[in-house]
């Protein structure tokens, strides 16, 4: 069993982890308490590649003239390509994700983007996490924070959405009313969350926020008033989570993948959980940490659906992969790339119709310089959420965007 390290100092170190949700304590104290929880829906597992992933070395055009033209240093050798079709290849290190395709578990939708494309991280990610264009909108909902408003809390009172490592929530997981924490790991389990304001301030009168749901400080405040009447019980969340000997990479990713594996046998009811893998803004000297990245992220994705494989899991489990951008065509001068346009993303598990969605962009006709994309990131979303979490409400991406063939029938 895993046994916690708690300190109440601990517990209240960070403001930036403060889970942004009135209901924390039910989902400690009800998780702890429950030796079975029953699952009553799917779940999805957000991996963000942060700091646009080089998707032209990712999934490879080997064939498009382009792919010469603009990459002299940085072209990946044809015979180390992992090839998909007679156009497309997978970078080398990406083999146990060419596993998952040829085993039917692996989905590439090809030049996801979207109008208008913007080459800030903060701002391209920002759309990325809220699904609105708006930049006046990026600081209140994310699109899986509005997604889980529309649904009830888990039946043992589990958080909607859970953030596996030490990144400060993403705001997709920000919700009206929709819960979300945030845990380190599960060795050493913990909120971070230090509440900035003083004492006499946190104590809201009864009341006080209920016409105050669009307030996020709202949130914050009686997130960490929650956490204050929790604390002793974070120790005994784990003692569901058995001494697991699934075999993982020695990587941060597969280390948190494995933590979600374990809470999703441990029958946690949340059905969000979500991971980052920072790293990928590869400015300079692009070959080997690209090459590393790509590594460590097809090793942990791999282990993760094989081990829920093994548990008779990994049918309600759906995996998406997306970066905020992908990178230039042409290389730099520094043997690496600036921030670019569109770029793959990538959707594992085995209900998912394997193969190549969408066209592959064209090297050639570029705009700007830039890849055009040929889907918008919001269909990938719309499929997700119709076909996947049964969740058809306009309001988490305002408008309908035609569904992508992503699923199998």
């Amino acid at each position: 069993m895993f046994r916690t390290r708690f300190h109440r100092r601990e517990f209240l170190t960070r403001s930036s982890l403060i889970a942004l949700a009135p209901s924390v304590p039910v989902f400690l104290a009800r998780a702890a308490s429950a030796a079975e929880t029953s699952y009553d829906g799917r779940i999805l597992v957000v991996i963000q590649l942060s700091g646009g992933n080089d998707g032209i070395n990712t999934v490879v055009p080997y064939t498009d003239e382009g792919y010469a033209k603009h990459r002299d240093k940085l072209r990946l050798p044809t015979e180390q390509l992992i090839k998909v079709n007679d156009q497309v290849g997978l970078h080398p290190s990406l083999r146990p994700m060419a596993d998952l395709l040829e085993d039917g578990r692996l989905a590439i939708v090809q030049g996801v983007g979207y109008p208008n494309p913007n080459r800030s991280h903060d701002v391209s990610m920002a759309i990325w996490h809220t699904a609105r264009m708006d930049r006046d909108e990026h600081k209140t909902f994310g699109w899986l924070g509005r997604a889980m408003d529309e649904r009830p809390v888990p039946a043992d009172g589990a958080p909607h959405a859970v953030l596996l490592g030490d990144d400060s929530p993403p705001v997709a997981l920000r919700g009206r009313r929709s819960t979300s924490v945030a845990l380190a790991n599960l060795q050493d389990l913990k909120l971070a969350s230090r509440p900035t304001l003083p004492d006499h301030r946190l104590a809201a009168a009864p009341g006080q926020d209920q016409n105050q749901d669009d307030d996020l400080a709202a949130f914050a405040r009686r997130a960490a008033l929650d956490a204050y009447a929790t604390a002793d019980l974070i120790e005994n969340v784990t003692q569901n989570v058995a001494n697991d000997r699934s075999a993982y990479p020695a990587t941060q990713l597969a280390e948190r993948l494995k933590s979600v594996a374990q809470l999703i046998k441990a029958n946690f009811g949340t059905p969000v959980y979500y991971a980052i893998q920072p790293g990928y803004d590869t400015h300079a000297v692009q070959l080997p940490t690209h090459a590393r990245l790509l590594r460590e992220l097809a090793g942990a994705l791999k282990a993760f659906l094989d081990d829920l494989r093994t548990a008779r899991l990994d049918d309600r489990v759906l995996v998406l992969c997306f970066s905020e951008f992908g990178r230039r065509v042409q290389e730099d001068a520094s043997l690496g790339t600036d921030h670019g346009t569109a770029g793959p993303v990538f959707l594992a598990g085995p209900r998912v119709a394997a193969g190549m969605v969408g066209p592959t962009p064209s090297l050639i006709d570029l705009e700007d310089g830039d890849l055009k994309a040929a889907i918008d990131f919001r269909q990938v979303y719309a499929t997700i959420l119709h076909q996947w979490l049964g969740i058809t409400s306009p309001g988490v991406l305002t408008n309908s965007f035609e569904l992508l063939p992503i699923f199998n029938a």
